[in-house]
């Protein structure tokens, strides 16, 4: 039996990975990561997913453990989710002030305009 999320979440982390890796451009690098982040909170929500089973709300009298998921990685997931949002969010700042000071989102060149700069002082 195929488990199609977990496939889906490893391609995910892949095509992140991958942009991360082969892109010069700071923000597509950011996406990357996020797309990367995606497929790691698909990967746990699938792990924490067992099929029968029922969120961890006692009703009905019913309090057997068996009768429940863990709600240990959708916790996980959403302090996850909360962590890349900020990450994210102070990305962005720092590549707008690099934008700003720059007037080029490439690495490459970049790294060449900051060498230039501590030559110059």
């Amino acid at each position: 039996m195929i488990n199609y999320e977990e496939a889906v979440a490893i391609v995910l982390f892949g095509i992140g990975f991958t942009m991360l890796l082969f892109h010069r451009n700071l923000v597509k690098k950011l996406i990357g990561m996020n797309i990367m982040d995606t497929g790691t909170f698909l990967f746990l929500a699938s792990m924490g997913y067992i099929s029968g089973r029922k969120a961890p709300i006692i009703a009905d009298g019913v309090q057997s453990t068996s009768a429940y998921i863990n709600p240990v990685p959708a916790g996980l997931v959403l302090t996850g989710i909360v962590v890349s949002v900020s990450v994210t969010a102070i990305t962005l700042s720092l590549t707008v002030r690099l934008y700003n000071r720059y007037h080029t989102l490439n690495l490459d060149d970049i790294y060449i305009l900051s060498r230039h700069e501590s030559e110059d002082r």
